[in-house]
């Protein structure tokens, strides 16, 4: 293999016209470039703050077998590879000077990188998160269902939405934050809102989807005040969220969650979701080295 094999430009269309169809063949396992592009490219290049991203292709005879996307000063996240893959994207990044502060990927992939990257530039992995990727088998409420509805947020939920996202990054240790000042540029802002509301009307818990892409949605995030959990709720609003994804036409709809969290895990398979891999974060203790 060559490392030519790599393809990497900052057209967005270019890389969907080539790489499109790869990354839709598997929309579950892909579910997160898939919508980060196609954020990119409905909102421009600049979605993600004034940064353009590198996109990349793996592609021999014609046939595209993998691909990555990464901002200047973010990390890279990458399609599944072999070791062999991962070796020769991590030698032809570093020639290109590129520095990455954490690779994130499937947990094989992501370890194959961290230990390519560190023979390449010095840099130290460090093991930083663990997430399961699931996928919905057959929705299945829990019951009985807590007392109160699912109902859909609207525009006069939205102080109450900035706060539990950013009392969500806290809680999962996400950084930074977010307020209302940056709503816009976050991630959650294009979201698809749902509340679980008690039968006095008080929003007792949140899911939000994204917009289907490859007829994939992903429920994310997923919140409980830390004071109302316990009573069923996150599993209601995950089913409202999950059954509306479903009406919406969706083919796959997944989550992920900390594997350390045994409550959720248990969770979201009792309503219905299936493992469908691990995924890692490896972060790196020094940029590498810039190539004049």
């Amino acid at each position: 293999m060559r490392s030519d094999d790599w393809h990497l430009t900052e057209d967005i269309g270019d890389f969907l016209a080539r790489a499109g169809d790869f990354l839709r063949s598997r929309p579950a396992l892909h579910n997160t470039p898939l919508t980060v592009i196609e954020k990119l490219r409905t909102n421009g290049a600049t979605a993600h703050g004034a940064e353009a991203p590198v996109l990349g292709r793996l592609e021999r005879a014609g046939e595209v077998r993998a691909a990555f996307y990464r901002f200047p000063s973010r990390g890279l996240t990458v399609t599944p590879l072999t070791p062999e893959q991962a070796d020769i994207l991590a030698a032809q990044l570093t020639g290109l000077g590129h520095s990455l502060p954490y690779v994130s990927a499937d947990h094989d992939t992501a370890t194959a990188f961290a230990e390519a990257w560190h023979r390449h530039t010095g840099a130290t992995p460090t093991l930083s998160k663990r997430i399961r990727l699931y996928r919905l088998g057959t929705l299945t409420p829990p019951e009985p269902l807590p007392e109160g509805r699912g109902r859909v947020a609207g525009e006069q939920d939205h102080q109450q939405l900035v706060g539990w996202c950013d009392e969500f990054c806290t809680a999962v240790g996400e950084v930074p934050g977010v307020d209302a000042a940056s709503w816009a540029g976050s991630r959650f802002a294009d979201r698809h809102f749902t509340f679980w509301e008690t039968p006095d009307g008080a929003p007792a818990s949140m899911a939000a989807a994204t917009s289907m892409v490859a007829g994939m949605v992903r429920v994310d995030p997923v919140y409980t005040p830390a004071h109302l959990r316990g009573r069923g709720y996150a599993g209601a609003v995950t089913v409202e969220a999950s059954r509306a994804a479903l009406a919406a036409g969706a083919t796959d709809v997944v989550l992920y969650a900390d594997p350390a969290n045994s409550t959720s895990n248990a969770l979201y398979q009792r309503i219905g979701y299936v493992p469908v891999t691990e995924w890692a974060v490896y972060d790196f203790s020094c940029a590498a080295p810039e190539v004049s």
